[in-house]
C-alpha cells in the first residue's frame, strides 16, 4: 500500500534494506545518487529514507529541503555514519521524523518505518480500499490507477463501492436497484446493465462477473 524512497549510495546496504522493506509489503524505490532523488520529488511517496552523506555533491540535507518545498507532511528518516548531536538536531530542524546512526540493524529500521507509517497514515487507512491495481478513497470518492485518477459519476462510484464492500457476494438486479437507485425506482432494470458496462469500460481490470439470469458478482 505504501511507497518508500530509499536514498543510499552503498549498493550492498541499499539492496539489503530494499529486501527488508519489500518483505514488509512496501513498494521500494532506490536511488544511489542525490540528483536522481531530487528529480523524483513530486511523485507519490509515503516515506523517504535519506542517507545524509552521499558520494555526489548533493547531501540528504539538500534532498529534505527540496522535499519540504513541495510536501510538509511526508515523513523522512535520516541515516548517517555521523553520530554527532549537531547533525541530529539539524536533521530535526529540517523536518525529519527520525535519525539512525550507522551501523544499524535492518530490523530496527523496519520497526521505526512501521511505527511512523502507522502514526502518520492511521486515520487515512480506514478510508482507503485497495483492489487489484486500483486505489479507492471512499472519503474523497476518488479512484486511481497508478496515481492517475479515473473519473466516475456519483452513481458509478456508489455502484463500485457496493461491490467492493461485498466482494464475492452475488447481487440480483433488483437488489442493485434497491441499493443504488432506491426502492422508489420504477424504471427498467436494464439501467443496471448499462451502468455495469460503463464501469467495466473505465475499470477494465475489475473482475466484475455477470451471473446469467440473475445479476453480478465482484470476485
Amino acid at each position: 500500500m505504501y511507497t518508500v524512497c530509499l536514498v543510499e549510495d552503498e549498493e550492498a546496504l541499499s539492496n539489503l534494506l530494499k529486501t527488508y522493506l519489500e518483505r514488509e509489503g512496501y513498494t521500494t524505490i532506490c536511488f544511489n545518487k542525490g540528483q536522481d532523488a531530487l528529480d523524483y520529488i513530486g511523485n507519490n511517496v509515503n516515506l523517504w529514507i535519506l542517507d545524509i552523506m552521499l558520494k555526489d555533491d548533493i547531501s540528504g540535507y539538500d534532498i529534505i529541503k527540496a522535499i519540504r518545498k513541495v510536501d510538509d507532511e511526508v515523513p523522512v528518516i535520516f541515516t548517517s555514519a555521523r553520530d554527532q548531536e549537531l547533525d541530529k538536531i539539524l536533521g530535526l530542524e529540517l523536518g525529519s521524523d527520525d535519525y539512525l546512526t550507522k551501523p544499524f540493524s535492518p530490523k530496527e529500521l523496519m520497526l521505526r518505518v512501521n511505527n511512523i507509517i502507522k502514526r502518520v497514515y492511521k486515520d487515512q487507512n480506514s478510508n482507503i480500499i485497495k483492489y487489484e491495481c486500483y486505489t479507492i478513497d471512499t472519503t474523497k470518492r476518488v479512484v486511481k490507477l497508478n496515481d492517475k485518477e479515473i473519473k466516475l459519476t456519483t452513481l458509478e462510484f456508489d455502484l463500485l463501492l457496493l461491490f467492493l464492500k461485498n466482494k464475492d457476494k452475488c447481487f440480483s438486479r433488483e437488489e442493485i436497484l434497491n441499493n443504488i437507485w432506491g426502492n422508489d425506482y420504477f424504471g427498467s432494470d436494464r439501467v443496471v446493465d448499462d451502468a455495469i458496462r460503463r464501469i467495466r469500460k473505465k475499470l477494465n481490470k475489475l473482475n466484475l462477473k455477470a451471473i446469467y439470469g440473475y445479476g453480478y458478482r465482484l470476485s
